[in-house]
């Protein structure tokens, strides 16, 4: 059962999601991390049950690995309103002892969850908002990011779009946060590449779901792309109306900058078939990675993991490892220790592998731009994407000190 805003706020004990409550434990307070997501709205499938699902699945593998602690998961929907979420984490922190809050998609909300946490000396676990400013300009000292932000996604795909010729931009963007975030980073790689933008659109946030005037104004640019600064329901439908008001057939390109493997499973296999996305995760780069999908497919069947996902999984289990190694009454008086513990430790999973946590929280793991495959050629119902290229760690962050953080320089 997941808990509502109404009980949280009001103090009610919190459901538990994974089994690992005080009756296993005696008398002992567990470690409680609370799941703060999108349980109803455009990123429900990006994030959302999903995301549940793997923080759970991380809790049931550092357990079976021989981890020994009381553990909690609680969940609850933020309805992506930063006022909403922000409310959700005091009244977590405050009445039910949440140590740490992970996931948390819709970079508004979390850059307000970031504050609290850093304020409360908690431990954010960042595995959804993508927004430079988590690790730039709002950087903290008690938040992890684990694998992708605006700075990747606009570098890998909007310079893949660049060199293919695409040199005339219209950006159509979510209005809020993490939508100009993206925009923005884009813009910096089209024009550095000799690009233009020749035109944008801000829509609403997050009731806008007919994006006919946005389209017809980017047809009617000259821009050779149109690049899409949005994630989740909205993107599927930008690319949905694109195709109906003939856009891609009249030789622009569409850029997805932010698409996951549920948005291009929502799409007809012949409107998705050669979109050009970036990633720090796919189910089927090699063994541990399949190991891991195979989890937690078995739990959510109709929406395989994603990056999200996968970050929410493997961010949770390297936060119990650092909490596992600085014992639980250590890890509890000091967020801000713990994620200076998870900074030190390396990073090992089967979703992501090898990686480290740089200084100023950001997550050291490659990126990869894939293409995604035509009907012909997939051998299944989620064989969707054929990798084009692989992005080194280092070349898939920003320089430290970017936006003027201050952590490790």
């Amino acid at each position: 059962m997941i808990p509502s805003r109404r009980r949280i706020l009001a103090g009610a004990p919190a459901a538990l999601i994974g089994g690992w409550g005080l009756r296993a434990w005696g008398a002992a307070r567990p470690l409680r991390i609370g799941v703060l997501t999108d349980l109803s709205g455009p990123y429900r499938d990006t994030s959302g049950p999903t995301s549940v699902a793997s923080v759970t699945q991380a809790v049931e593998d550092f357990r079976a690995a021989g981890g020994d602690l009381p553990i909690e998961v609680l969940s609850a929907d933020h309805q992506n309103k930063a006022d909403i979420g922000a409310a959700i984490a005091r009244a977590w922190i405050d009445n039910d002892g949440v140590d740490a809050i992970a996931d948390v998609p819709n970079s508004a909300v979390a850059l307000a969850v970031a504050e609290i946490v850093r304020q409360k000396d908690k431990v954010l676990l960042e595995a959804s908002a993508t927004t430079v400013a988590l690790t730039g300009s709002q950087c903290s000292p008690n938040s992890v990011v684990w694998s992708l932000d605006t700075y990747l996604l606009g570098h890998a795909t909007g310079g893949a779009m660049v060199r293919a010729g695409g040199k005339r931009w219209f950006f159509i963007t979510a209005d809020y946060t993490f939508g100009h975030s993206l925009e923005e980073e884009t813009a910096k790689v089209v024009t550095a590449l000799g690009g233009e933008v020749v035109g944008r659109a801000r829509y609403p946030f997050p009731a806008t779901t007919d994006f006919s005037s946005y389209l017809t104004a980017a047809g009617a640019s000259g821009a050779q792309v149109v690049g899409f600064a949005n994630a989740g329901a909205d993107l599927v439908n930008c690319v949905k109306q694109a195709h109906e008001f003939g856009l891609p057939q009249s030789g622009i390109r569409l850029a997805p900058l932010e698409m996951f493997i549920t948005d291009a499973h929502a799409l007809d296999p012949a409107i998705s078939a050669g979109l050009v996305c970036s990633a720090t995760f796919y189910w089927d780069l090699d063994e541990r990675t399949r190991r891991f999908a195979a989890k937690i497919a078995a739990r959510t069947p109709r929406n395989w993991p994603n990056m999200l996902h996968a970050s929410a999984y493997a961010v949770t289990l390297h936060y119990l490892k650092a909490v596992a190694a600085m014992g639980l009454d250590a890890a509890r008086a000091s967020g801000r220790a713990v994620v200076e513990r998870m900074k030190q430790m390396p990073t090992e999973d089967d979703a992501f592998g090898r990686g480290a946590i740089r200084a100023d929280g950001r997550g050291l793991f490659p990126g990869y731009l894939f293409e995604v495959k035509s009907p012909g050629e997939r051998r299944g119902e989620w064989d969707l994407y054929r990798r084009l290229a692989t992005i080194p760690a280092a070349d898939a962050v920003h320089p430290l000190g970017f936006e003027g953080c201050k952590l490790g320089v």
